[in-house]
């Protein structure tokens, strides 16, 4: 009899050998995208930490001190920086937004109006349109840059806020993510329920479309967005006016004077780190848009 039980017990205890150890296992492969997830947040966060803590050192401490150990000079290198060459920090900064701004929100007009076509109407050569912007979101950046300036060079836009703006206006990916939201998120049975109302196209795509649209086209809004802010290579072509500079590529003509002033290197990184701001904030701001849900209850199967 206690052979026997200690027998029960064991088995009962998940000790009988051979047995299959399941959920001590599937806790450990459940571990590994977590930890996955940790380090990459490790890796992404790193420099941003780095150029936290960078900024408020002085010049003698950004040199001296632990690179981990805050400083004591982050008040004085705002003031700095401010004050350099009367303020221009400011303009690129406000340049920046002016450039991303408007040419998201543009941007996202055009993929709005582009996406919702191509999901809902059928007409002749539509994948093949499709098709071709989509190559486009294959192309890097340097490719298209130098026909870009020829183009506006012909124009005579060179070293103007549109040389800037204009190519940012249609976003190939931004095309490409407004007909996949948009054949998802508007069913053909609400559109076609507007046309039998006697709903002109426009109106359906304003008042019917559209408010479904609003959580993608957010998307494109933030993508767009942060891609103009971060653009140094077509502002570098295109602009020789220090004043009409982006915040990117003012940051770099004090990097390269840095070479010679190392005092501009305290002033690179705490402009750096004021434009991480507005991004962060942005995402902040319309994060909210994300969790919407505007299509239920439109269709009931």
């Amino acid at each position: 009899m206690s052979s026997l039980a200690v027998r029960k017990t064991e088995r009962a205890a998940g000790a009988t050998p051979g047995a299959a150890q399941g959920p001590p296992l599937r806790r450990r492969i459940s571990l590994v995208p977590t930890v996955t997830l940790l380090i990459g947040a490790l890796y992404t966060l790193l420099p941003v930490a780095w150029v936290v803590i960078a900024s408020t050192k002085s010049g003698t401490e950004l040199f001296s001190t632990f690179t981990f150990l805050p400083g004591s000079g982050f008040l004085d290198n705002i003031k700095d920086l401010s004050a350099y060459r009367d303020g221009v920090y400011w303009e690129w900064m406000a340049n920046s937004a002016f450039y991303a701004v408007l040419g998201a929100l543009l941007s996202t007009v055009v993929s709005a109006f582009s996406g919702y076509a191509l999901a809902t109407y059928r007409f002749r050569g539509r994948e093949t349109m499709f098709n071709v912007l989509l190559a486009g979101v294959l192309m890097p950046p340097i490719i298209l840059a130098v026909p870009q300036y020829l183009l506006m060079a012909q124009a005579d836009l060179t070293d103007s806020y549109l040389s800037v703006l204009l190519p940012q206006v249609l976003s190939p990916y931004g095309v490409y993510l407004a007909r996949i939201y948009a054949a998802a998120a508007v069913p053909a049975d609400v559109v076609e329920a507007g046309r039998m109302d006697g709903a002109s196209e426009w109106r359906i795509f304003t008042r019917v479309a559209l408010p479904m649209m609003v959580p993608g086209m957010v998307t494109v809004f933030l993508f767009q967005f942060v891609a103009i802010w971060n653009n140094f290579l077509l502002p570098y072509i295109m602009l020789s006016d220090d004043e009409k500079f982006p915040i990117t590529l003012g940051l770099y003509t004090l990097l390269e004077q840095g070479a010679n002033t190392p005092a501009l290197y305290t002033l690179v990184i705490t402009g750096a780190f004021l434009a991480i701001i507005p991004l962060v904030a942005l995402f902040l701001v319309i994060q909210r848009f994300w969790s919407l849900d505007l299509l239920s209850g439109a269709v009931k199967s």
